[in-house]
């Protein structure tokens, strides 16, 4: 028999789509008529919808929430409250506009009336959370859990896939920890159970098809029952680390959930054993903690503090914080614990699940670590330091790896066949090896590294496998295409420095695929390079050249990285683009790429390789052209200014 007790918390729900009609009568079912309005410009399509229907209830606006409540932002809200008297709160938003609301309640004792238009559900809660002076304070009273919250599903819709996804996991971090809670009972249990289903079923769907409203549905259910959880019970070592986090170092709230979260269940697994496989079930995985991070990872949402902006400096103090005030929490709290699991997630590291390791009496785990500590050893005197630093990291991660997953025999030798196969079909034409990189994002993430150094020159790009050294010399004004067919494309190109000087004499290579998505050298019929060039900046740093119009094209996909993708469902296309690879004397060189705006695939190329910066708008035109060419039917135009840093100025990378 379990004993238990159960606190149920007064709120009145309305829940379904279309439902904002009804806010105007929950606010005089509450006894109001002089609404306080509080809404961000990021949810401006539903404030507006808000708007309509309170008409003139509402006597003032605030737009000013932040994340983390800051005090010095409730204080200024607090001044437009009391200036026009207002006597109720009604509050659209995610889960920083909703803490707005619930700082005001506690301090006016004024009813709330919440629109989310994310899944924090934090909206059912008596808790709040606010920031003073680099902390996070988090207290519950009855003043602030809001009177009423309406779900409407349509106010979901416009919500980011990014936010959707880390606003999910912020709501499956509620029903996870409210499962393993001192105050847990039967109630909870259920409730938490099925929203952690309805969550590891809608996101995937979501990512798929953003505009699915079951899936929003589902997802904005799942969130009022973690949300009730939360405020049912108490919360445990995920909470705790979020709010050291985000309070004192800054992160981003859903974000530094969805970055804690396996981890947390993690370190709390071998104290919640039953927990965790109650949530295995509800997840259809064999391991709750790596089947999260594994949901996570294929949604595309964070798994690393590094990539959130924390500095891995920060750690042991942010470890120091967590464990200097006790509170209830499975397993107990450790320094060493805690900052081992930062460290985990500073680097990203997918939890290790219980079932692969063999057991310690076998002594085993301590082989695995002396064997990893003897390798990374070996690399102690090489006379490259760097060389010795990464190779070692290398095989840190790279044994990780291999004992987390319990990788067999067979396995890991389909692997090296993989990789052999992949060197095997490389020519002076083909890389393979450069497209298992660029498919895997791992060309990307080097791309992002180099160039977030030099933030203020034109984004960079992959190069991809289809650069050849020594293109043709191109003079201004020529047709790089030489005859191939397709829509004319007239480009019109400045390169400059940071502070908009002009370049003369800037080496400027240009290259791309034809319209059926071919390069030049995958067709041996073509004599000579076609579709690709050299050309050198004008005295004003321009240069004009004729092509075609890119077309969206498959990588080769008929070798071993094509086999990749086809095992894991992925499509091989490349949104359509031009190459250019930019030198200057005295310059950093610029490797990009610009894309066609609203050509396919923009939001799945296969390389990860599309930056925001880099879709550009490829103009239709009819008649004349800018040098007087004929041209019979349409054309196109491309404008664009290329900045690149100087040597001087860019950090080594």
């Amino acid at each position: 028999m379990r004993n238990f007790v159960h606190t149920s918390h007064p709120s009145r729900v309305i829940f379904g789509t279309g439902t904002v009609g009804q806010v105007r009568d929950e606010v005089e079912r509450l006894g109001c008529s002089r609404v306080l309005l509080l809404a961000g410009p990021a949810v401006a399509k539903a404030a507006a919808r808000v708007r309509d229907v309170l008409g003139d209830l509402i006597v003032a606006e605030f737009d000013g929430a932040a994340m983390h409540t800051p005090v010095e932002v409730t204080e200024r809200a607090l001044d437009v409250l009391r200036e026009h008297a207002a006597d109720c709160l009604v509050a659209v938003g995610g889960g920083s506009t909703t803490g707005l609301a619930k700082a005001l309640a506690l301090r006016t004792e004024l009813p709330q009336v919440i629109l989310p238009t994310t899944y924090a559900g934090s909206e059912v809660t008596p808790v709040l959370g606010e920031t003073q002076g680099g902390r996070k304070i988090t207290q519950s009273s009855p003043a602030i859990l809001p009177e009423t919250v309406v779900y409407d599903v349509e106010f979901t819709r416009d919500l980011p896939v990014g936010m959707s996804v880390t606003s999910g996991v912020n709501a499956l971090a509620h029903a996870v920890e409210a499962l393993y809670s001192p105050q847990a009972n039967p109630v909870i249990d259920g409730m938490a159970l099925d929203a952690v289903g309805r969550i590891a079923r809608a996101l995937p769907v979501l990512v798929a098809q953003p505009s699915d409203t079951g899936a929003r549905a589902d997802l904005l259910h799942a969130a009022w029952l973690a949300g009730t959880c939360l405020a049912s019970v108490g919360m445990g070592l995920h909470h705790k680390l979020c709010h050291t986090l985000g309070g004192t170092f800054g992160l981003p709230h859903a974000e530094t959930h969805t970055v804690i979260l396996p981890h947390a269940m993690a370190y709390n697994a071998p104290a919640a054993p039953d927990v965790m496989n109650r949530i295995a079930e509800a997840l259809d995985v064999a391991d709750a903690p790596s089947g999260v991070f594994d949901l996570i990872a294929s949604v595309g949402g964070p798994t690393s503090l590094g990539r959130l902006g924390m500095a891995q400096a920060d750690l042991p103090e942010a470890a120091r914080l967590a464990v200097a005030t006790p509170y209830p929490n499975p397993r107990e709290l450790t320094y060493q614990g805690i900052e081992s699991l930062l460290q985990d997630a500073w680097r990203g590291l997918r939890p290790a699940s219980p079932a692969v390791h063999v057991p310690p009496a076998l002594g085993a785990t301590a082989d695995l670590e002396r064997l990893t500590e003897q390798v990374v050893a070996s690399f102690a005197d090489a006379p490259d330091p760097r060389v010795g630093q990464l190779l070692g990291d290398l095989v840190r991660h790279l044994h990780h790896f291999v004992t987390s997953n319990d990788v067999t025999e067979s396995e890991w030798q389909h692997a090296v066949d993989f990789l052999t196969r992949t060197g095997q079909i490389c020519t002076s034409t083909r890389q393979e090896f450069v497209l298992l990189s660029d498919t895997l994002g791992v060309s990307s993430i080097v791309d992002l590294l180099t160039n977030s150094r030099t933030p203020e020159t034109t984004p960079s790009a992959v190069l991809g496998p289809f650069y050849t050294d020594g293109p043709p010399e191109t003079a201004q004004g020529a047709d790089i295409s030489r005859g191939v067919a397709g829509t004319p494309l007239w480009a019109d190109i400045r390169v400059t420095d940071t502070e908009d000087h002009p370049l003369p004499d800037a080496v400027v290579d240009v290259w791309q695929a034809d319209k059926d998505g071919f390069y030049d050298v995958q067709l041996p019929e073509h004599e000579g390079p076609v579709l690709r060039g050299r050309l050198r900046t004008d005295d004003e740093g321009r240069l004009r050249f004729w092509t075609i119009l890119p077309a969206e094209y498959p990588i080769p996909d008929d070798g071993p990285v094509g086999q990749m993708l086809q095992a894991v469902n992925r499509h091989p296309y490349r949104a359509p683009h031009l190459h250019f690879m930019i030198s200057a004397p005295g310059h950093r060189r610029l490797i990009t790429q610009l894309f066609v705006k609203g050509g396919p695939y923009l939001d799945s190329d296969t390389v990860f390789g599309v930056k925001e910066g880099l879709v550009i708008d490829f103009a239709p035109g009819t008649g004349p052209t800018p040098d007087g060419r004929a041209v019979d039917g349409e054309w196109r135009s491309l404008q664009f200014t290329f900045r690149i840093a100087r040597i001087a100025d860019a950090p080594a990378s």
